[in-house]
């Protein structure tokens, strides 16, 4: 839960802004359970507004109807592999588009997320995943492109934590950081080619060692 959402006044809408941020960084965890009067009670609100809440997110897939009612989604690793085909098209097409219309606030805001991510000291999992995701929607917007960034922000729930974060993985946060600068050195200069092929081996990476990861979990 974030810091005082106690108590601020909830409607639908900040219901279901809170609860997908907290699904989309694995703050909840695939297959548990959302009941209407556990998040009634913790939102201070009927049952009304959670209801709608649910509802749009179990639209957008974030949520499936279990034997114990709503529950978080849970991707199937064929679902994941087949995310990540499409956000390697996706993501070096943003990064593409992104070398050749950004602009200086954008140039100010990629920068400045690397920097920050760079000052973290031995981040968990969750917040690996969530600033990562935070850097790749920053180069989605700098495309300036707003069906490439629709489309990748929908793709992004698909991906719900499966089980962790590949930037847990041996020594990949660090990889990673180091690729994110690569990519916003390209994107600065203004060369696409070197911003498609940075987002796309960098995207390639994440989904060989997905697959390791679903290999070793499938083996035990």
């Amino acid at each position: 839960m974030s810091p005082g959402s106690e108590t601020m006044r909830h409607d639908g809408d900040s219901i279901y802004a809170q609860l997908r941020s907290e699904i989309l960084a694995g703050a909840i965890p695939p297959a548990t359970p959302l009941r209407e009067v556990t998040l009634g009670e913790r939102f201070g609100v009927s049952r009304t507004p959670v209801r709608e809440a649910l509802r749009r997110l179990q639209h957008d897939r974030l949520l499936d109807r279990g034997a114990r009612g709503l529950q978080v989604h849970q991707a199937t690793p064929q679902e994941v592999i087949q995310v990540y085909d499409v956000r390697i098209l996706l993501e070096q097409e943003a990064a593409g588009q992104a070398a050749l219309s950004h602009d200086i606030t954008d140039i100010m805001q990629l920068e400045g997320l690397v920097e920050r991510d760079r000052a973290l000291v031995s981040p968990d999992d969750q917040t690996r995943a969530s600033t990562n995701l935070e850097f790749h929607a920053a180069v989605w917007a700098a495309a300036h492109n707003p069906v490439l960034q629709d489309l990748l922000q929908r793709l992004s729930t698909h991906l719900i934590r499966t089980p962790h974060s590949t930037l847990s993985v041996g020594e990949r946060w660090d990889e990673a950081l180091a690729e994110h600068s690569k990519l916003v050195a390209a994107i600065t200069a203004g060369d696409e080619t070197a911003a498609r092929n940075t987002a796309r081996e960098h995207m390639e990476t994440a989904r060989r060692i997905r697959l390791d990861l679903l290999r070793k979990s499938a083996s035990h």
